[in-house]
């Protein structure tokens, strides 16, 4: 057990996770969120995440810009924004900040980086220079790569037509943004969807469809994710241990 018991998680008003059935951000949304067995409960101030710290959660609030960071000073502080593109994180915030993926330059804006691009590279611990660039390219799953993801045709509402663990055929109907219908480009189970009538522009990600066709995998962590996590928890052991 690594023996870390106060997480604050930061986060916009409305976040759009893809794979909400594994992303504690929910908790916005409906008050709490479990994660292979681990619960985070919503606290709207910071009375509330010492309350949730002393039953032995995470915390998630809505703070898009890190003001809270000033009351609790955090040992650690973890940039896992994924913009690709350092949105102002700053090596001072505390005595150790971990950058995921590029934008980030160990040394200057952070301490650490760690890989986020599957590959041979993939989580390493990175202390001098960055990450490799966005490529824009979807890892393979199954030998698809851009196939799997579902974008959104235009800007709009998106209404979803399935839900996540859905088993879907190629061409059938997963949902419209506006007036556009978007349709599978595979067969395989649906992994991730954001949140029907969600506000979205042309070309995001909205949905990821899994051809190895395991429900199972749309309620566990992805191997990518396992691999960078282990990481993160490596680097801080390194400063902490």
């Amino acid at each position: 057990m690594s023996n870390i018991r106060q997480i604050l998680m930061l986060e916009t008003a409305s976040p759009q996770a893809v794979r909400r059935a594994v992303s504690f951000c929910e908790a916005v949304y409906d008050g709490h969120q479990t994660v292979e067995g681990v619960v985070a409960n919503w606290a709207e101030n910071d009375d509330a995440v010492r309350s949730g710290w002393e039953k032995g959660k995470i915390a998630v609030s809505v703070d898009p810009e890190w003001k809270m960071l000033d009351g609790f000073q955090p040992d650690v502080v973890i940039d896992a924004i994924l913009a690709k593109n350092n949105q102002g994180t700053r090596m001072d915030e505390a005595p150790l900040v971990i950058g995921l993926g590029p934008g980030y330059v160990a040394g200057q804006d952070v301490h650490m980086v760690v890989e986020t691009h599957r590959g041979h590279n993939l989580s390493r611990i990175i202390t001098v220079g960055g990450a490799e660039p966005n490529t824009g390219i979807p890892g393979p799953i199954g030998g698809y790569t851009e196939e799997r993801i579902l974008r959104a045709p235009c800007d709009g509402k998106f209404k979803a037509a399935r839900s996540i663990g859905d088993r879907v055929k190629k061409g059938e109907r997963i949902g419209t943004v506006a007036t556009d219908v978007i349709q599978a480009q595979i067969d395989g189970v649906l992994r991730g969807l954001i949140r029907s009538s969600s506000r979205v522009c042309r070309g995001l990600k909205i949905g990821d469809i899994d051809p190895r066709g395991d429900v199972n995998y749309c309620h566990t962590i992805s191997d990518k994710a396992r691999a960078i996590s282990g990481s993160v928890l490596e680097a801080i052991l390194r400063v902490f241990n």
